[in-house]
């Protein structure tokens, strides 16, 4: 980011030039043997697993507090708790790659917060205690440490009289090592408990931004019987707690007993399945609270006690996701259809956590932009709230920057730059493009670079990502030339083209212009080189050797068959390669044609926006979208990763937003919406029913939403907010 517009340090909720970061951990002289961890569970080290919590009491002599205005961190998770209560969970991801895991974050976030009195009586009487668990080493592999622990809180504490006072966590708390918590998803309260200790100060070894993001909401989910097992003369009890819909949870247990209980609970997406365990053996009353987000659609508790003495569990699963203010619903004649919608926006919510996810089974970094620019267009057209993909634009920039312009999968950096334009196009905001436009170069450039004199890509050190498929048993995640060439010659024209108008919306006409050029260039190669003209049709790249010393794990040897298949052809449609009537001559030649095989969830929103783009929607829309309904109709818990798996043994997630892309599609095709002016300013509609008996789609703006109602044999119903001029 610019300087002007760089994050608030922490630091600047005590003062705007305060250096000080009130961090804190156990002392180094009593636990020198807790303090560093790896800096991701994706880079090699001892990621040291220690949980620790630490606690103060305020009392303010009944001196009534209003609220108090807080900002907190810790890492790698911490879980706050205000009067016992559990209330803020973090902190917001850093963001990451499947890259450079061992170099070290520059910045670190802390959630900002406001405690009220309607979250804790006590504030009444001027009294307040935090405690706070705080995990130190990743466990998922979307999580990122500063490479050490560490808890930090500032409270600036509002009285009903109009005084202030500001907290922070410092030598005056107590801290105690919770060794029963003895790695993730085990506990063993027969552990003897640490006595409690003072805290020892920290100097932070990164800064600490406040995240511009809320913190996640969280709720207790419904269980039968109130997720209770009790335990009365038999030594073992067992209880199988079905969801209504797969979520992105954490897991508590709460335990009452006189005598030693273990506690095994497992979870999984649907009946049967098991992805994760915990394994929770109790030696009096307690409760865990486990930090580390699951999917869930099942649950199966067993409780077995060892005397056969009356114990009472009770299991608690918080569901988590990004706050959601707005819904906009988009309904229709066809029921099926509108299940495909309900399962899509669901799984887009709990996709959304303090970044994007793939799903909450997998918790994929910040790397997967592929997925997250999909989740962004869905979010557009269903919550609205788009400050999580503005902060992921500005975190993958940073990846970008940090990396000389690099990620791990290549076509997934560039569809950053598609992210970037399209964020600005629904917010009107300009400045994230001013702000970003040095990470856009260093991606430019380094694209520059894998140009060979034939004028493609030809020198990249992967073609990943394309599909989740395996033709002739060769991953498309990580293909040869032959296979992923055109794609990623597809994505760096659509790329040079969105980086055209970037800079041509800020008035860079110079830089405009080279990018015009270069992708003018490489049009011309990809025609004289990719395109078949007897066949019509684009192929999926060279069978020339790849350059022997870029052979490795992620670019396999190239093979000698070409291939001609959907992809490259949707991509050409799909960023115009040509005039509209050869795009739409195109895609009518490759849609449903069984002969260029077939494509998973993702890429088939490529194919639904191509169409949309090249004025095909009321010939295909529906058409393409009854795929979904087949799956998501045998399995309404959550979206399924793809429609067939590309290997037997493969075990799909039910929890994947990717797939969701008719929550964009959908809505976008029946009212044919397109963005003029930036931020809603000035709009055009094109209403259709697209077939339907009838339907209805609504759009959050910032001025309010967009209703539309269409039928077969009516005329289109149009609401605008005022603010929104229509053309």
């Amino acid at each position: 980011m610019s300087e002007e517009n760089k994050l608030k340090p922490a630091a600047s909720f005590i003062d705007e030039n305060s250096p000080f970061e009130p961090w804190i951990w156990l002392p180094e002289d009593e636990y020198p043997e807790r303090r560093k961890t790896g800096l991701s569970c994706l880079c090699a080290g001892d990621k040291n697993y220690t949980v620790a919590l630490f606690k103060r009491e305020y009392d303010f002599k009944n001196r009534e507090i209003e609220k108090i205005s807080l900002v907190v961190s810790g890492d790698t998770a911490f879980l706050l708790f205000a009067d016992e209560k559990p209330f803020l969970r973090g902190p917001a991801s850093v963001g990451g790659d499947f890259l450079y895991n061992d170099v070290l974050r520059p910045e670190f976030y802390a959630f900002e917060k406001e405690l009220a009195q309607s979250d804790c009586t006590g504030l009444k009487d001027g009294k307040i205690t935090f405690s706070a668990l705080v995990r130190m080493g990743s466990v998922r592999i979307c999580e990122y440490s500063r490479g050490e622990g560490g808890f930090m809180l500032i409270g600036r504490v509002h009285f009903a009289d109009g005084g202030e006072e500001l907290i922070a966590s410092d030598e005056t708390w107590e801290a105690r090592l919770l060794a029963d918590y003895t790695s993730e998803y085990r506990y063993d309260g027969s552990v003897a408990q640490e006595r409690e200790v003072r805290p020892q100060k920290k100097t932070p070894p990164v800064k600490t931004l406040i995240a511009p993001i809320p913190p996640c909401d969280e709720h207790s989910l419904p269980l039968e019987n109130g997720g209770i097992i009790a335990l009365q003369n038999e030594s073992i009890a067992e209880k199988t707690f079905a969801l209504n819909k797969t979520y992105a949870c954490y897991l508590n247990a709460h335990v009452k007993t006189v005598s030693p209980v273990k506690v095994t609970v497992e979870g999984g997406e649907i009946s049967g399945e098991t992805c994760w365990r915990y394994e929770l053996d109790f030696t009096r009353d307690a409760s865990y609270y486990g930090m580390e987000l699951q999917s869930a659609g099942e649950i199966r508790v067993k409780a077995q006690s060892s005397e056969n003495k009356p114990c009472e569990v009770r299991v608690e699963l918080m569901a988590s996701h990004y706050p959601v203010k707005e819904l906009a619903r988009t309904k229709t004649s066809d029921k099926a259809l509108n299940l495909v919608l309900e399962v899509c926006a669901h799984s887009l919510k709990y996709c959304r956590q303090t970044h994007h996810l793939d799903s909450p089974k997998h918790c994929e970094p910040l790397a997967c932009t592929g997925d997250y620019y999909i989740e962004t267009l869905m979010t557009a057209f269903t919550f609205g709230d788009m400050r999580l993909a503005e902060f992921d634009i500005h975190r993958t920039a940073n990846l970008l920057r940090q990396h000389d312009g690099e990620m791990f999968h290549t076509s997934y950096s560039l569809i950053w730059v598609q992210m970037l334009r399209d964020v600005y196009r629904l917010t009107g905001k300009k400045e994230l493009l001013e702000q970003n436009l040095d990470a856009l170069r260093l991606l430019l450039k380094r694209f520059s670079g894998y140009v060979g004199e034939n004028g493609l890509i030809e020198t990249p050190p992967n073609y990943m990502f394309i599909d989740w498929l395996n033709p002739d048993g060769i991953n498309l995640h990580h293909p040869p030339k032959a296979l992923g060439q055109t794609c990623m010659c597809m994505f760096y024209y659509g790329a040079l083209k969105t980086a055209e108008k970037i800079y041509s919306e800020i008035g860079d006409t110079r830089t405009a212009a080279v990018c015009a050029s270069k992708s003018a260039a490489l049009h011309r190669a990809i025609y004289e080189n990719l395109w078949d003209k007897n066949r019509q049709l684009f192929f999926e790249g060279l069978n020339t050797p790849t350059k022997a010393s870029l052979i490795g794990e992620w670019m396999p040897e190239n093979v000698n068959k070409r291939y001609y298949r959907l992809h490259a052809n949707v991509l050409a449609a799909y960023f115009e390669f040509f005039e509209t009537e050869k795009n739409q001559a195109l895609l009518r030649r490759i849609i449903f044609n069984e002969a260029l095989g077939e494509a998973q969830p993702y890429f088939q929103h490529f194919l639904l926006d191509a169409v949309n783009r090249n004025g095909l929607r009321e010939e295909y829309t529906l058409k393409l979208l009854n795929q979904w309904k087949a799956p998501v109709m045998s399995c309404p818990k959550g979206l399924p990763e793809g429609f067939f798996k590309p290997d037997p043994g493969y075990s799909f997630d039910r929890s994947h937003a990717w797939a969701g892309t008719p929550a964009y599609a959908l809505p976008l095709a029946l009212t044919g919406l397109k963005m003029i002016e930036p931020g809603y300013k000035k709009i055009s509609l094109d209403p259709s029913s697209l077939g339907l008996k009838e339907a209805s789609a609504e759009i959050p703006t910032p001025y309010g939403k967009i209703r539309i109602r269409v039928s077969s044999v009516n005329k289109p119903v149009i609401e605008v907010p005022e603010g929104i001029e229509v053309v």
